[in-house]
């Protein structure tokens, strides 16, 4: 049963973020974006090359997920873009918070199957 969880979830993780970063470019390119956007996160964006890193990220991600490669490094790179989206959504833009509480659901499930992986990030002394 725990595979299983987690085997949905890293396939909804990958496919989500593999979505949102190709959707991205999208809006790079001034085409009309295949999935809902949230018009508050875009605007974040003063600078197109900030969204250009997360969107390439979010791709990067999303394909090592759905490969399942690099599961603990992908989850390291996604922890801030994970946090970012759930606060975005629970304090400026709520249109898309269901979705943003089903990812912050799922990646929290990941890092806490793969918390071993971490352990060593709060020691107090390194070895």
């Amino acid at each position: 049963m725990v595979k299983v969880l987690l085997l949905i979830c890293r396939f909804f993780l990958g496919v989500v973020f593999l979505m949102a970063g190709l959707n991205g470019y999208f809006v790079i390119l001034d085409l009309e974006p295949f999935i809902e956007t949230s018009p508050a996160a875009m605007a974040l964006f003063q600078f197109d090359y900030l969204l250009i890193i997360e969107k390439s990220l979010e791709i990067l991600c999303g394909i090592l997920l759905l490969a399942n490669r690099f599961i603990p490094l992908v989850l390291a790179i996604l922890s801030p873009i994970v946090a970012n989206i759930f606060l975005l959504h629970v304090f400026v833009d709520h249109s898309l918070l269901s979705l943003a509480i089903c990812i912050m659901i799922a990646y929290s499930y990941m890092l806490f199957y793969f918390r071993e992986n971490f352990v060593s990030i709060f020691e107090k002394k390194p070895s």
